[in-house]
């Protein structure tokens, strides 16, 4: 019986995270299109680890209860929602400034390790709208087990998202690799921008 609890627990964990993180968003859109700017897969490796870190801190903090505190407060949901606003707005123009030869130049260097960190840590970690599906789905979910069915369905959460970024940066680069005239690449990065803008208006649409 403990073997199919757990069992139990991770196939929902498994399923639960792989629905909410499948829609198209900011973070989503952004390793895709990094992916497709990359000739080599390893070069997108920074940001696929520090989303997937990303993930697993706030599935973790969302399992033990510490998140729903956090967000609790009104004067820092405010600020993550305003920084996260105003980020999202910036960096979607700044994708949709992006011309065609532009990104078929970043095929070989794309951005700067660093700035893919801080980037992949802004559009993860100043996305209210994900933080609250966390906190309100994963964290309410994980509220039916205890002990290690708990960390079972945590652990499959967490999964979910090692294995998704890893399987979107690299379909970005299979598509990015089909681009020889760079047009495609144009229009991902345009796709990417009003996806990124959307996200922004549903994020002011929420805090009004």
């Amino acid at each position: 019986m403990v073997v199919v609890g757990m069992l139990t627990s991770a196939l929902h964990g498994f399923l639960l995270a792989l629905g909410l993180i499948l829609p198209l968003g900011a973070q989503n859109a952004f390793i895709f299109n990094l992916g497709a700017r990359n000739a080599q897969f390893r070069r997108t490796l920074p940001a696929v680890v520090t989303a997937a870190l990303c993930d697993t801190c706030l599935l973790a903090l969302a399992v033990l209860g510490v998140s729903v505190l956090i967000f609790g407060i009104p004067v820092l949901k405010g600020f993550l929602l305003a920084g996260g606003i105003l980020f999202l707005l910036y960096m979607g123009w700044t994708t949709w400034r992006s011309s065609a030869e532009e990104g078929k130049t970043r095929q070989t260097g794309a951005y700067p390790v660093r700035k893919q960190i801080a980037y992949t840590m802004s559009v993860s970690l100043l996305n209210p709208h994900a933080i609250m599906d966390t906190v309100g789905v994963i964290g309410t979910s994980s509220l039916n087990y205890a002990g290690a069915e708990k960390w079972m369905f945590a652990c499959a959460c967490i999964l979910v998202s090692w294995l998704w970024f890893v399987a979107l940066a690299w379909a970005g680069r299979m598509v990015g690799s089909l681009d020889r005239t760079g047009k495609l690449l144009r229009v991902l990065n345009r796709v990417s921008a009003v996806v990124i803008w959307f996200s922004a208006a549903m994020m002011l649409y929420l805090w009004l």
